[in-house]
């Protein structure tokens, strides 16, 4: 089985999902440690939420610290930088729907990487950082999928 054709790698990455505070910091976060500085990476959410202590947790198994992440809304990013992104990849429904209204004035590519809200999960503590582990190695599987690895021919 021939894998498909690699898409060009952007200059400038978004994620984003409903409250910048679980999945979108998470991917940002394990691009960031993947691409260093080669390509610029930010995240943002439909909504402002507060930072998830469980996406802390997690990241921090990978030596990955996101405990100064400042949840943001588009809007908000808009005002401090921008939104000057090649590419907005969505991880929610809202997401998905907040970055098709704006790529009708903005020239961004859009990806929708349906992803699972770990929040919803019930249980005990390890429970809970199981589910927010699945989620955080699912969107490493994706980055890697999608980006190749930092060192992967010339960009």
């Amino acid at each position: 089985m021939d894998a498909p054709a690699r898409k060009a790698r952007p200059q400038a990455v978004l994620f984003s999902c409903g409250q910048n505070a679980v999945r979108s910091p998470m991917a940002a976060g394990l691009f960031r440690e993947l691409f260093g500085k080669r390509i610029y990476v930010a995240s943002a959410g439909v909504q402002k939420g507060e930072l998830d202590p469980f996406v802390v947790a997690v990241m921090a198994e990978l030596g990955i610290d996101i405990s100064r992440h400042k949840p943001h809304t588009f809007e908000e990013l808009d005002d401090l930088e921008g939104l000057n992104f090649d590419l907005i990849v969505t991880l929610s429904p809202p997401a998905h729907h907040k970055a098709l209204e704006l790529t009708r004035t903005l020239a961004a590519d859009v990806e929708y990487w349906p992803t699972p809200d770990p929040t919803a999960i019930e249980g005990s503590r390890e429970q809970k950082l199981e589910a927010y582990r699945a989620v955080r190695d699912e969107l490493m599987r994706h980055i890697r999928e999608r980006f190749g690895s930092a060192g992967a021919g010339n960009e």
